[in-house]
């Protein structure tokens, strides 16, 4: 269980699709990123699903751009890649904040969507 390239492509198969959809402040896009069913803890209260996850991105400022880094990944199962990355979440009008990441991707027919994504802010 170490981290493997086809584990960094496949996370940033899913991951480009969501640093695209929130640098272009698309909420619906965002969320079409994740499981119908994803567990979503942003910096916020938690959610479950698509709609909170849309919820949340929609109530991030314009402007507010994502760029992230993947610092590690594990393959716990067949199906399911586990990734640790840091992003930085620069705005227009203040300090970016940066942020610990951790997402569970899963394999849902022919493409991968994240089930489980969790945010630490260490400072």
């Amino acid at each position: 269980m170490t981290s493997t390239t086809e584990d960094t492509a496949i996370l940033s198969a899913v991951l480009d699709r969501w640093q695209e959809a929130v640098d272009a402040h698309r909420p619906e896009r965002v969320a079409a990123q994740f499981t119908e069913d994803a567990v979503f803890q942003g910096l916020h209260p938690y959610s479950v699903g698509r709609q909170g996850v849309a919820a949340y991105y929609d109530s991030q400022p314009l402007g507010m751009k994502a760029v992230y880094r993947v610092l590690e990944t594990r393959r716990p199962a067949e199906g399911v890649v586990l990734g640790y990355l840091g992003v930085e979440f620069s705005f227009v009008d203040r300090p970016p904040v940066d942020v610990k990441l951790s997402v569970l991707v899963t394999r849902t027919g022919e493409d991968w969507f994240i089930a489980h994504y969790q945010v630490s802010r260490l400072d």
